[in-house]
Protein backbone atom coordinates (compact mmCIF):
# COMPACT_ATOMS: atom_id res chain seq x y z
CA UNK A 1 0.00 0.00 0.00
CA UNK A 2 2.66 2.26 1.18
CA UNK A 3 4.68 1.70 -1.73
CA UNK A 4 1.95 1.99 -4.10
CA UNK A 5 1.27 5.77 -2.84
CA UNK A 6 4.87 6.62 -3.63
CA UNK A 7 4.80 5.55 -7.19
CA UNK A 8 1.17 7.85 -7.41
CA UNK A 9 2.62 10.56 -5.97
CA UNK A 10 5.67 10.19 -7.85
CA UNK A 11 3.78 10.25 -11.22
CA UNK A 12 1.59 13.18 -9.61
CA UNK A 13 4.49 14.91 -9.02
CA UNK A 14 6.26 14.63 -12.71
CA UNK A 15 3.05 15.40 -14.45
CA UNK A 16 2.15 18.16 -12.29
CA UNK A 17 4.86 19.21 -10.37
CA UNK A 18 2.97 19.21 -7.41
CA UNK A 19 4.25 19.38 -3.95
CA UNK A 20 3.01 18.93 -0.51
CA UNK A 21 1.65 22.54 0.77
CA UNK A 22 3.00 21.46 4.43
CA UNK A 23 6.16 19.85 4.27
CA UNK A 24 6.70 20.46 0.51
CA UNK A 25 7.24 16.58 -0.25
CA UNK A 26 6.76 16.16 -3.69
CA UNK A 27 3.16 14.42 -4.80
CA UNK A 28 -0.17 15.25 -3.68
CA UNK A 29 -1.03 18.40 -2.14
CA UNK A 30 -0.94 17.32 0.97
CA UNK A 31 0.61 14.16 1.92
CA UNK A 32 -0.49 11.98 4.04
CA UNK A 33 1.40 12.65 6.81
CA UNK A 34 0.25 16.06 6.97
CA UNK A 35 -3.32 15.40 6.04
CA UNK A 36 -2.97 12.79 9.94
CA UNK A 37 -1.81 16.07 11.35
CA UNK A 38 -4.53 17.94 10.30
CA UNK A 39 -7.00 15.14 11.15
CA UNK A 40 -5.61 15.06 14.67
CA UNK A 41 -6.35 18.88 15.19
CA UNK A 42 -9.58 18.63 13.80
CA UNK A 43 -10.78 16.35 16.64
CA UNK A 44 -9.04 19.16 18.92
CA UNK A 45 -11.57 22.50 17.97
CA UNK A 46 -12.06 24.63 21.17
CA UNK A 47 -13.14 28.17 21.75
CA UNK A 48 -10.24 31.13 19.99
CA UNK A 49 -11.75 34.95 20.98
CA UNK A 50 -9.98 37.36 19.38
CA UNK A 51 -8.71 40.44 21.69
CA UNK A 52 -10.57 42.71 22.01
CA UNK A 53 -13.48 40.52 21.02
CA UNK A 54 -16.55 42.37 18.69
CA UNK A 55 -19.31 42.78 21.63
CA UNK A 56 -22.16 39.85 21.87
CA UNK A 57 -20.26 37.90 19.36
CA UNK A 58 -21.47 34.01 19.62
CA UNK A 59 -18.59 31.60 21.08
CA UNK A 60 -16.34 30.88 17.73
CA UNK A 61 -14.33 27.80 17.25
CA UNK A 62 -10.97 26.75 15.47
CA UNK A 63 -8.58 23.69 15.14
CA UNK A 64 -5.68 26.06 15.72
CA UNK A 65 -3.54 29.06 14.97
CA UNK A 66 -3.04 30.23 11.66
CA UNK A 67 0.12 29.55 11.02
CA UNK A 68 2.12 26.31 9.86
CA UNK A 69 0.33 23.54 7.91
CA UNK A 70 -3.06 25.59 8.58
CA UNK A 71 -2.55 28.84 7.14
CA UNK A 72 -0.17 27.23 3.67
CA UNK A 73 -4.04 25.23 3.09
CA UNK A 74 -5.75 27.70 3.34
CA UNK A 75 -3.81 30.38 1.35
CA UNK A 76 -3.06 27.92 -1.23
CA UNK A 77 -6.49 26.87 -1.07
CA UNK A 78 -7.70 30.40 -1.31
CA UNK A 79 -5.12 32.46 -3.22
CA UNK A 80 -3.83 29.64 -5.72
CA UNK A 81 -6.40 27.18 -6.42
CA UNK A 82 -5.45 24.42 -5.47
CA UNK A 83 -8.63 22.96 -5.38
CA UNK A 84 -7.51 19.25 -4.15
CA UNK A 85 -7.59 20.96 -0.83
CA UNK A 86 -10.96 22.04 -0.24
CA UNK A 87 -11.93 18.54 1.75
CA UNK A 88 -8.86 18.48 3.59
CA UNK A 89 -10.38 22.07 4.30
CA UNK A 90 -13.87 20.78 4.99
CA UNK A 91 -12.67 17.93 7.27
CA UNK A 92 -10.90 20.73 9.77
CA UNK A 93 -14.31 22.81 9.78
CA UNK A 94 -16.27 20.13 10.43
CA UNK A 95 -14.49 19.58 13.34
CA UNK A 96 -14.89 22.72 14.61
CA UNK A 97 -18.41 22.50 13.88
CA UNK A 98 -18.99 19.20 15.55
CA UNK A 99 -17.24 20.89 18.92
CA UNK A 100 -18.81 24.25 18.59
CA UNK A 101 -22.77 22.37 17.80
CA UNK A 102 -24.72 20.40 19.96
CA UNK A 103 -26.05 16.90 18.18
CA UNK A 104 -29.23 17.95 15.68
CA UNK A 105 -29.67 19.41 12.71
CA UNK A 106 -27.50 22.17 11.75
CA UNK A 107 -27.41 25.11 8.83
CA UNK A 108 -23.78 25.70 8.10
CA UNK A 109 -23.64 29.37 7.09
CA UNK A 110 -20.52 31.01 4.94
CA UNK A 111 -19.52 34.26 5.49
CA UNK A 112 -19.74 35.72 1.85
CA UNK A 113 -17.06 36.37 -0.67
CA UNK A 114 -17.00 39.64 -2.53
CA UNK A 115 -18.27 39.22 -6.16
CA UNK A 116 -14.64 40.39 -7.42
CA UNK A 117 -12.75 38.36 -5.04
CA UNK A 118 -14.81 35.24 -6.43
CA UNK A 119 -14.23 36.08 -10.14
CA UNK A 120 -10.74 37.06 -9.52
CA UNK A 121 -9.73 33.60 -7.74
CA UNK A 122 -12.18 31.62 -9.78
CA UNK A 123 -14.13 29.88 -7.42
CA UNK A 124 -15.52 30.68 -3.92
CA UNK A 125 -13.35 28.86 -1.26
CA UNK A 126 -15.17 29.75 1.87
CA UNK A 127 -18.47 28.75 0.43
CA UNK A 128 -16.55 25.24 -0.98
CA UNK A 129 -15.23 23.97 2.25
CA UNK A 130 -18.47 24.78 3.82
CA UNK A 131 -20.39 22.73 1.49
CA UNK A 132 -17.89 20.18 1.88
CA UNK A 133 -18.00 20.02 5.97
CA UNK A 134 -21.35 19.89 5.91
CA UNK A 135 -21.48 16.38 3.79
CA UNK A 136 -19.41 15.24 5.82
CA UNK A 137 -21.61 15.82 9.31
CA UNK A 138 -24.57 14.09 7.57
CA UNK A 139 -27.84 14.45 6.80
CA UNK A 140 -28.37 16.69 9.66
CA UNK A 141 -26.21 19.15 8.20
CA UNK A 142 -26.84 20.93 5.85
CA UNK A 143 -24.63 24.44 3.73
CA UNK A 144 -27.23 27.09 3.32
CA UNK A 145 -25.77 30.59 1.37
CA UNK A 146 -27.99 33.01 3.40
CA UNK A 147 -25.55 35.86 3.62
CA UNK A 148 -25.01 38.55 0.84
CA UNK A 149 -22.52 41.51 1.15
CA UNK A 150 -23.56 44.90 -0.01
CA UNK A 151 -21.38 46.88 -2.73
CA UNK A 152 -18.72 48.94 -1.16
CA UNK A 153 -17.06 46.17 1.21
CA UNK A 154 -12.94 46.78 -0.01
CA UNK A 155 -10.51 43.71 0.71
CA UNK A 156 -9.50 43.07 4.63
CA UNK A 157 -6.24 42.74 4.56
CA UNK A 158 -3.92 45.01 5.93
CA UNK A 159 -7.05 46.95 7.69
CA UNK A 160 -6.71 46.98 11.64
CA UNK A 161 -9.76 45.82 14.00
CA UNK A 162 -11.32 49.52 13.93
CA UNK A 163 -11.08 50.09 10.39
CA UNK A 164 -12.86 46.04 9.89
CA UNK A 165 -15.16 46.94 11.72
CA UNK A 166 -15.96 50.08 10.12
CA UNK A 167 -15.48 48.84 6.58
CA UNK A 168 -18.35 45.79 7.48
CA UNK A 169 -20.75 47.74 9.55
CA UNK A 170 -24.08 46.84 8.20
CA UNK A 171 -22.81 45.28 4.65
CA UNK A 172 -24.45 42.04 5.32
CA UNK A 173 -28.06 40.92 4.23
CA UNK A 174 -29.86 37.81 4.06
CA UNK A 175 -33.20 37.85 1.52
CA UNK A 176 -36.38 36.96 2.93
CA UNK A 177 -36.68 33.82 0.14
CA UNK A 178 -33.37 32.24 2.07
CA UNK A 179 -35.09 32.74 5.64
CA UNK A 180 -37.99 30.72 4.38
CA UNK A 181 -36.85 28.05 3.04
CA UNK A 182 -34.63 27.69 5.37
CA UNK A 183 -37.65 27.93 8.01
CA UNK A 184 -39.34 25.10 5.58
CA UNK A 185 -36.02 22.58 5.18
CA UNK A 186 -34.70 22.97 8.98
CA UNK A 187 -37.24 24.67 11.15
CA UNK A 188 -35.24 23.73 14.04
CA UNK A 189 -31.98 23.39 13.22
CA UNK A 190 -28.80 25.03 15.11
CA UNK A 191 -27.11 28.03 12.81
CA UNK A 192 -23.50 28.20 12.99
CA UNK A 193 -21.59 30.66 10.56
CA UNK A 194 -18.19 29.35 9.03
CA UNK A 195 -15.16 31.59 8.08
CA UNK A 196 -12.12 30.08 7.00
CA UNK A 197 -9.83 32.37 9.25
CA UNK A 198 -10.87 34.34 12.49
CA UNK A 199 -8.61 37.67 12.87
CA UNK A 200 -10.03 40.52 14.67
CA UNK A 201 -14.23 38.91 14.75
CA UNK A 202 -15.60 41.71 13.16
CA UNK A 203 -16.72 39.58 9.90
CA UNK A 204 -18.01 36.79 12.18
CA UNK A 205 -20.04 39.78 14.16
CA UNK A 206 -21.56 41.42 11.20
CA UNK A 207 -22.74 37.96 9.38
CA UNK A 208 -24.65 37.41 13.35
CA UNK A 209 -25.98 40.60 13.20
CA UNK A 210 -27.53 40.24 9.70
CA UNK A 211 -28.82 36.62 10.71
CA UNK A 212 -30.24 37.74 13.90
CA UNK A 213 -31.71 40.76 12.44
CA UNK A 214 -34.22 38.52 10.21
CA UNK A 215 -34.57 36.46 12.91
CA UNK A 216 -32.26 33.27 12.82
CA UNK A 217 -30.70 32.91 16.02
CA UNK A 218 -26.81 31.99 15.84
CA UNK A 219 -25.31 28.99 18.09
CA UNK A 220 -21.58 29.68 17.19
CA UNK A 221 -19.25 30.41 14.53
CA UNK A 222 -16.67 28.00 13.35
CA UNK A 223 -13.29 28.59 11.04
CA UNK A 224 -10.22 26.58 10.45
CA UNK A 225 -7.84 28.70 12.39
CA UNK A 226 -7.19 32.03 14.22
CA UNK A 227 -4.56 34.58 14.35
CA UNK A 228 -2.65 35.02 17.27
CA UNK A 229 -2.94 38.70 18.87
CA UNK A 230 -0.23 39.56 20.39
CA UNK A 231 -2.28 40.82 23.80
CA UNK A 232 -4.04 37.20 23.09
CA UNK A 233 -3.69 35.17 26.27
CA UNK A 234 -4.58 32.13 25.05
CA UNK A 235 -2.22 29.25 24.74
CA UNK A 236 -2.72 27.93 20.59
CA UNK A 237 -0.94 24.09 21.22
Amino acid sequence: MATAQLLVDGFVDLVLGSRCVGCERPGRPLCPACRGTCQERAADASPHWPTPSPAGLVPPYAVGEYAGVLRALVLAHKERRVLALARPLGELLAGAVATAAPPGPLVLVPVPSRTSSVRQRGHDPTLTMTRHAARLLGGDAHAARLLRLRPGVVDQAGLDAAARAANLDRSMTVPAAGVRRLVRVCPRAHVVICDDVLTTGATLREAQRALEAVGLPVHAAAVVAATRRRTDPLNFG
